[in-house]
C-alpha cells in the first residue's frame, strides 16, 4: 500500500535500543517523527543522527518524539550510539529500532518489498531507506521526505515543517512559502472576510484568494 498524507500510520512492534516498542503506544498523545537509514556506521546517518541529539530539547518543547531507523539489529545501535553521542557532544536518548527483517521499510514502502536480502547487506543495498515521516497524535501522516544516499537531511527544515504542522492543526490557516515561526500566516479560503477578521483581527488582503493574519499562538 502507498503511504499517504493523513492516512493512519501502519503501527508495527519492533525491538528497539530502548527495549520492545509498538509505535501508536509510543506516541501516545504526542506528535512521532519516524526518520530512516540505510546502515549503522554510515558517515551521513552519524551526522544525522548527532543533529536530532542535539535538537532534542527543542523536540520536547514541541511535545515530539523522534524515533530512528536503521537496517541493523541493537546490539549494532548501541555500539554505534557511542560514536553518535561522541560526534553530537549529547547523548542520543531517542529509541533506534532493529529493522534487520524489513519489516518497517517494507510496511512504510521505503523499499520494494521483495527487493534485498537481510544478509550481506550494504548502505547501497538499502539505499532508499532515506526517508521522514512526522505522524500526528491521531497517529495520522502528515508529512512525508525522501532523500538520496548523498543528501543530508536538513533538521531545521523538519523542526520549520512541524512548527507549520502543529500551528495550522485543526485551524483555518496555512503556511505560505519559507514560512518560519513568528511570520504571518494565510486565512484559509473557507472563511469570507468577515468571519477571518472575526476570528483573526486585522487581515492583509494581497489578492482576493490570498489573505494574510497574525499567526495564532499555539
Amino acid at each position: 500500500m502507498t503511504i499517504r498524507i493523513n492516512d493512519i500510520a501502519p503501527n508495527f512492534t519492533v525491538n528497539s535500543t530502548a527495549g520492545m516498542l509498538t509505535l501508536h503506544d509510543w506516541i501516545g498523545d504526542s506528535y512521532a517523527i519516524l526518520f530512516s537509514h540505510p546502515k549503522d556506521f554510515t558517515p551521513v546517518c552519524t551526522t544525522e543522527f548527532s543533529a536530532v541529539a542535539q535538537l532534542a530539547p527543542e523536540f520536547s518543547k514541541r511535545n515530539t518524539k523522534v524515533m530512528g531507523v536503521s537496517v541493523d539489529n541493537v546490539e549494532e545501535h548501541k555500539k554505534w550510539k557511542r560514536d553518535i553521542d561522541a560526534f553530537a557532544g549529547t547523548p542520543a536518548d531517542f529509541p533506534i529500532i532493529d529493522d534487520t527483517s524489513l519489516l518497517v521499510s517494507k510496511l512504510y514502502e521505503m523499499l520494494p518489498a521483495d527487493a534485498y536480502l537481510t544478509d550481506g547487506r550494504t548502505p547501497a543495498d538499502s539505499a532508499t531507506v532515506r526517508t521522514v515521516f512526522i505522524i500526528g497524535p491521531d497517529k495520522k501522516v502528515r508529512l512525508t521526505m525522501s532523500y538520496p544516499m548523498s543528501v543530508g537531511r536538513n533538521f531545521a527544515e523538519i523542526l520549520r515543517a512541524l512548527d507549520a504542522i502543529q500551528i495550522t492543526d485543526g485551524a483555518p490557516i496555512a503556511t505560505p512559502a519559507n514560512w518560519v515561526p513568528g511570520q504571518d500566516v494565510i486565512v484559509g479560503l473557507g472563511l469570507n472576510d468577515e468571519q477571518a477578521k472575526e476570528r483573526f483581527g486585522e487581515i492583509n488582503i494581497e489578492l482576493p484568494y490570498l489573505r494574510f493574519a497574525k499567526a495564532p499562538k499555539k
